[in-house]
Parts: structure tokens; C-alpha cells; sequence
């Protein structure tokens, strides 16, 4: 990603500003969705610097933009002009990175700007989704409108993603006491018992040697363990980081066994919730699939969902492109159909949402007894080989002390 200043014409007006894309012909493609006629387009020097800097700033998390989202609603319902509205939440702002967005809107509102290009500037806060919503309430005249259906689209993704974080959050606690519970025993047990085992110099079983082989292992190599488990996650982290990394880490997610259909749902729900609120608001149905390819947080979702845009864009039904994209059920498919029909998609599109939403409470509720047989076999194991290779020892020495006491 690279920052670039643009300047264009947006309603006769003349508009500049800095758009955050990978290349120029992705900035022309977003000034062109805000339309805005781009006049001279420059790379910022430094961009690329500033933006590597970035994982070390604070930005607004989840929450922050949903109570703007909802303040936001209440001030415009409200009659109150939209200067005054961010300067009123400038000021109570927390966030210093929402602090400074909210500045730099309040300069271009001042100089004219409309709020959907002021927003569109800082596209770490603000998706396209967002930006799409806001353009629509801008040229109907229901900003109040554009609001609430951001917040509580943003209010319903938060609550799915918070169900599948606390699912994840016990076998997360349980892998890590897995994890403190074998580097205690690698470091201070079997070292503690192998002294005196080799004064045995009887013949171990096999599990006192596995143990005692590891042990020895783990002691003499814990740096370079550290080393490649580090260079292992720093590798993982840069190669998901990358379009065809992301791409195929983002595919195996959903993959997974157990946790993948969750994650596939909550990104249909996700999918299928900002589909009826672009519907809602009044934007085509293409305009909407290329807001929501950067809404669902997946790579490879957005992939099937841009085939499905090219579709609809050759005239294909929405129905039957999303049939051949082999993203929904049978069921889900029935229910566009029918709203195509009706002409009622934005609402059958809710219902679709709702539809996967309660799929991932139940899967979730149901996660906990799922993976609970797997974790209970896994520490079984550790139990097992831990109680053979330590206690089978002692009692063959039991049992030659006590041949030796008999008269």
C-alpha cells in the first residue's frame, strides 16, 4: 500500500486529498466510486515509510466506530449540522488517531468537501462499505438513515465475532497450559528422576526413554527452539500478509475442522447483512458487491464474490451467479430466489443474515462440548506416557529391592 494525492472535480467543485491503494489504477477506481473526475494523481513520498509505522499506532477499534456510527445517527436526526456534530465528537474523542481523522473532516468539510470524499481519506476507519452507505444517505437526504443502518450492521458483525472469540477463548487457555504444563516437566521432573534412573543401569522402557530423550533434547536446544518457533510465526506472519498468502490462509480457515464452518458462516452472515443494507440504502447491486468484497474480511471470499459481480455485470441473475459461486446452501439460494421474485431481496437478504447468524450460535454454543473430547484425549496421552515412563521404572526398582530383601 501507498499513499496518493489527488486532485479531481466532484459536482463542478474542485476536491483534493491523500487516498491509501496498492497501485494508481486502484485510486482511480475508488475516486471514480465516489465520483470524483481525477485531474492529476501524485505518490506521496514517504508514503511507504509513514504506513510501516502504522502497526504502531492505536487505531479506533470496533466499538469506537459503532458509538460513532450511533452518535452520528442521533446528531443528524437531530438537525444538527454536520460540522458541529464532529467537532462536538472531536472533542470527546479517546482515540488520538480518530482524534486527528475527525480534525482533518472537519477542514474538509469547511472547505467544501462532501462527507463521503472527507471520509474516503482515511480508509483505515472507514471501508468502502461505509464510505458507499454515506454517499447514498448524501444524495437522498437521509443522513440520519445512513447512521443507523451503519451501526447496526457494525452492532450485529461485532456480537458474531465476539460469540466466535469467547468459543475460542477456552481451548485457547487449555493449549497454553498444555504448552506451560510440558515445558515444566521437560525442565524440571524428568530431569529431577533421570539422575536416578542412570544409577539403575537397568534397561528403561520405552516411555522413560522417549521422555528422557526429549528432556535431554529440549535442554540442550531451548535457544535454537525459540529461534525457529519465532522465525516459524514471524514467517507465518508475513506470508499471510502477502495477496496470495492471505489468499490461501484465508481459504484454509474455512477449512478447518470443527472452527471452519463457524468462520465460513459469520463471513456469510457478514456477507448477506451488508447486502440488504446496501439494498436498503438504495445502491445497485453491483456497487454493492464491490463494496462488500472488502466487508467479509476474506480474501477468498472476496475472490468468489468478485466472479459473482462479473457475472451479474454480463446480465446473469443474482440467483444464478451466486448458485455457480457454490458460496450457499440450497436453502439460501431458495430464499434469493424467492426475493428476486418478489422484489423483496433486501429483506430476504436480512432474513439470509439472520439465517447464518443463529447457525453460528448454535455451532458456537455447541463448540466447547466439540472440542473438548479432543483436548481430554490429548492431555490423556500426555498423562499416560508421563505415569509409564516415570512409574515403571520405580516400581521394577520396588520390585528388585523387594527380591533382594527376601531371606
Amino acid at each position: 500500500m501507498s499513499a496518493f494525492r489527488y486532485t479531481g472535480r466532484s459536482r463542478g467543485k474542485y476536491v483534493e486529498g491523500i487516498i491509501n491503494a496498492p497501485n494508481i489504477d486502484a485510486v482511480v477506481e475508488q475516486l471514480f466510486n465516489l465520483r470524483i473526475d481525477p485531474l492529476d494523481i501524485q505518490e506521496v513520498r514517504g508514503g511507504r515509510a509513514k504506513m510501516a509505522l502504522d502497526f504502531l499506532v492505536e487505531w479506533p477499534t470496533d466499538e469506537e466506530r459503532i458509538l460513532f456510527a450511533r452518535q452520528m445517527h442521533t446528531l443528524t436526526k437531530s438537525g444538527v449540522p454536520l460540522i458541529r456534530s464532529f467537532q462536538g465528537l472531536q472533542e470527546s474523542a479517546t482515540n488520538k488517531k480518530f482524534k486527528q481523522a475527525m480534525t482533518r473532516i472537519i477542514e474538509d468539510l469547511q472547505a467544501g468537501k462532501e462527507l463521503s470524499v472527507a471520509l474516503a481519506e482515511h480508509p483505515r476507519i472507514f471501508d468502502r462499505l461505509f464510505i458507499r452507505i454515506i454517499r447514498m444517505g448524501e444524495e437522498t437526504g437521509r443522513m440520519d438513515n445512513a447512521f443507523l443502518q451503519l451501526y447496526q450492521y457494525m452492532d450485529a458483525d461485532r456480537e458474531t465475532r465476539r460469540q466466535i472469540k469467547a468459543a475460542l477463548r477456552y481451548p485457547a487457555f487449555v493449549l497454553i497450559a498444555i504448552v506451560i504444563a510440558l515445558f515444566v516437566v521437560n525442565y524440571f521432573v524428568i530431569p529431577a528422576f533421570a539422575s536416578l534412573f542412570s544409577k539403575m543401569g537397568a534397561d528403561l522402557p520405552w516411555a522413560t526413554k522417549l521422555l528422557l530423550g526429549v528432556s535431554a533434547f529440549a535442554q540442550k536446544n531451548l535457544l535454537s527452539i525459540v529461534i525457529c518457533a519465532g522465525v516459524v510465526v514471524y514467517g507465518f506472519r508475513v506470508a499471510i500478509q502477502t495477496a496470495n498468502g492471505r489468499l490461501w490462509w484465508d481459504r484454509k480457515r474455512m477449512d478447518l475442522p470443527i472452527i471452519g464452518s463457524i468462520i465460513k458462516r459469520a463471513t456469510l452472515a457478514r456477507y448477506s447483512r451488508a447486502f440488504s443494507m446496501g439494498l436498503k440504502a438504495g445502491l445497485s447491486v453491483v456497487q454493492i458487491l464491490l463494496a462488500v468484497e472488502d466487508a467479509v474480511d476474506n480474501a477468498f471470499m472476496a475472490q468468489r464474490i468478485a466472479g459473482l459481480r462479473e457475472r451479474v455485470e454480463r446480465g446473469e441473475s443474482l440467483t444464478h451467479a451466486a448458485h455457480i459461486s457454490g458460496l450457499f446452501t440450497p436453502l439460501v439460494l431458495q430464499m434469493m430466489a424467492v426475493g428476486e421474485e418478489t422484489g423483496g431481496m433486501d429483506e430476504m437478504m436480512a432474513e439470509v443474515a439472520a439465517f447464518y447468524e443463529r447457525e453460528v450460535d448454535y455451532e458456537v454454543k455447541g463448540l466447547s462440548s466439540a472440542i473438548e473430547p479432543i483436548l481430554l484425549t490429548v492431555i490423556g496421552v500426555m498423562v499416560l506416557v508421563l505415569a509409564l515412563g516415570i512409574f515403571l521404572p520405580m516400581w521394577d526398582m520396588s520390585s528388585v529391592a523387594m527380591g533382594k530383601a527376601k531371606p
